[in-house]
């Protein structure tokens, strides 16, 4: 928990030194209001006692009433200050820290516990700072400060206090040994019902379509049924440490003025009045030192989840980067656009297996590069070790003749026009998904932007949608087809004039003749700018300059079109399970 305090800036810690001045204003006040109390107690049984000096001492009382709540209220502005600044810049640099991870660490935490990080667990170290400071402040000070009052007022009191203390200290124990896990394992079963619920919305499609409903049920009940079971043992453990805490208060006030009044019918009427004022003070401090270990408990109730979701945090924020920048921002002259994969190998992490093997290749600018094979033969892991979302387990790749790890991330991302397998659309316009991204210029105009779709064949439906290239996208473009998406993701890709394409099976949604018209207007508006394309249809790839097939992660041929149908048995299966033999022929 304590390492997290490393991303507090200078200001927030001179405010947590304010807060410790005003806590310890507080409690002074807090501890002088019994003295004159004390004081009005022996002025109203003195004979002869001025009203006056009665007066004078509940004015001094009410003075340090005001004062504690004046600090209190500081006290409270100051660390609510401290808790939101703090959570902010902790989400803000979660969410940075995310945006630089590669497909590695995004794998390695998961997008549901990401999510829980950047906000549930983020809210819990924000409660504990807004309303844990002060208390971790005021606990300790109030307790010893008070102890040191109690001490020297009699022997028997002490020993009352003391088995009180004692008591109070066992009940934290209790809280420490046996509630303190429960907490943790909140955290863990709350990432759980996240990613139950999540999978659930993200699959109702299918699930009402297979009538599952009743099996998401049983596995949300079953999650809901665990965080549950847990928030109960720790709520009900909390719930008997209130009353417990005013059985000991009321109990321990009830000794004292037991005890006083055995000490004052015992003593001399020379020492009645000053064990009456002393039982009174007593009886205050007493309730103080309670108090002070109601509110560890507090802290202890808060500090354990607290704790666990700091860990989590600092998890993200001291991930250390698998994918390093390197320093180059510009390619080799003279070969701009042009992609070598050097006997590349490449592996998952943690895994047994390799995926790909031993695969080269070059492919120069202008060129049409594709791969084809068939599912899981590894062509989509392929294709994404170009703008390295994995680095290559072996080998090298180089784009315009330099090897990728050196360039800055940004620098190679420049140079590439990537769409996805699976089309990602962003809530806003069509015109902010087209001109999304910075591709190192200022922007992209209008004319640009109606071009780029233009190329993607996606004129049509948009010049229709209500307000055409303004027209609102739902998030995850919900509100368009799946052809419509792919062609708006493609309108992306093109709209950025990058070196490279990569098409990861990005021509699937679309119908036979919207996937030639679109190739066709891309050969001819991009005839300089590198394309490398997986696809599973024979007809999206026949035109390629070199199509590479692969299985199992090996290349099992290499050629055009009419040279594979002859000399690669795999490339004329598919081939044959998709066209007729005239088709292929012609």
């Amino acid at each position: 928990m304590i390492k997290i305090f490393k991303y507090f800036k200078p200001a927030e810690w001179l405010t947590a030194f304010l807060v410790l001045i005003f806590v310890t204003a507080q409690v002074w006040l807090d501890l002088k209001s019994p003295g004159y109390m004390s004081e009005i107690t022996i002025l109203t049984q003195t004979p002869g006692g001025a009203m006056r000096d009665i007066w004078i001492a509940g004015g001094k009382m009410l003075l340090c009433t005001v004062g504690s709540l004046t600090a209190s209220v500081i006290v409270g502005f100051f660390a609510a200050r401290i808790a939101a600044a703090f959570s902010q810049r902790l989400r803000s640099l979660q969410f940075n820290k995310v945006e630089s991870f590669s497909m590695e660490e995004i794998n390695r935490f998961s997008t549901d516990s990401l999510i829980t990080r950047s906000t549930n667990d983020v809210t819990q170290v924000q409660t504990l700072i807004a309303m844990g400071l002060a208390l971790v402040f005021r606990a300790p000070i109030m307790a010893v400060w008070a102890m040191t009052k109690i001490v020297g007022k009699g022997f028997e009191w002490s020993l009352i206090i003391a088995a009180a203390v004692g008591v109070l200290a066992l009940l934290v124990g209790f809280i420490t040994i046996f509630v303190m896990p429960k907490f943790k394992k909140i955290q863990a079963l709350t990432d759980n019902i996240s990613r139950v619920t999540r999978e659930n919305l993200t699959g109702l499609r299918v699930a009402r379509a297979y009538n599952a409903e009743d099996y998401h049920e049983a596995k949300f009940d079953r999650a809901n049924a665990e965080l549950t079971g847990a928030q109960l043992y720790t709520s009900r453990s909390m719930a008997i440490m209130a009353p417990a805490m005013m059985m000991i208060m009321s109990g321990l006030s009830l000794a004292i003025y037991w005890v006083g009044a055995y000490l004052i019918n015992a003593a001399d009427v020379t020492e009645k009045l000053t064990l009456f004022s002393n039982m009174v003070v007593l009886s205050s401090y007493a309730v103080q030192v309670v108090m002070s270990f109601l509110m560890l408990v507090m802290i202890f109730v808060m500090l354990p989840r607290a704790a666990v979701s700091a860990k989590r945090i600092l998890e993200v924020l001291d991930a250390e980067p698998t994918i390093l920048d390197g320093t180059r921002t510009e390619g080799a002259e003279g070969m701009k656009g042009e992609v070598t994969f050097n006997h590349v190998s490449f592996k998952y992490p943690d895994a047994a297996e390799y995926v790909l093997h031993d695969v080269s290749f070059t492919v120069k600018r202008g060129e049409t590069i594709a791969f084809i094979g068939s599912t899981g033969s590894g062509k989509s892991t392929l294709i994404n070790l170009a703008p390295r979302f994995f680095d290559a387990t072996e080998g090298e790749i180089l784009i315009d003749g330099v090897n990728i790890r050196e360039y800055t991330q940004e620098a190679l991302h420049n140079k590439i026009g990537y769409v996805p397998q699976k089309a990602a659309l962003f809530k806003g316009t069509v015109s902010s998904n087209v001109a999304y991204g910075d591709n190192g210029g200022e922007g992209f105009s209008l004319e640009e932007i109606k071009k780029a779709v233009a190329i993607a064949q996606g004129a049509d439906f948009v010049e229709r949608m209500e307000g055409g290239y303004e027209a609102d996208i739902a998030q995850g473009g919900a509100n368009v087809s799946g052809g419509q998406k792919q062609r708006l993701a493609i309108a992306r890709a093109v709209c950025r004039k990058p070196e490279i394409y990569i098409f990861d099976d990005s021509f699937s949604a679309l119908d036979y003749k919207t996937d030639r018209a679109l190739r066709n207007v891309l050969k001819k508006e991009t005839s300089d700018v590198t394309s490398m394309i997986v696809a599973q249809r024979i007809g999206t790839i026949m035109d390629a300059d070199q199509i590479i097939v692969l299985d199992e992660g090996k290349v099992a041929g290499r050629g055009k079109h009419k040279e594979l149908l002859q000399n690669c048995e795999i490339y004329r299966q598919i081939a044959m399970s998709q066209l007729s033999e005239e088709e292929l022929a012609s």
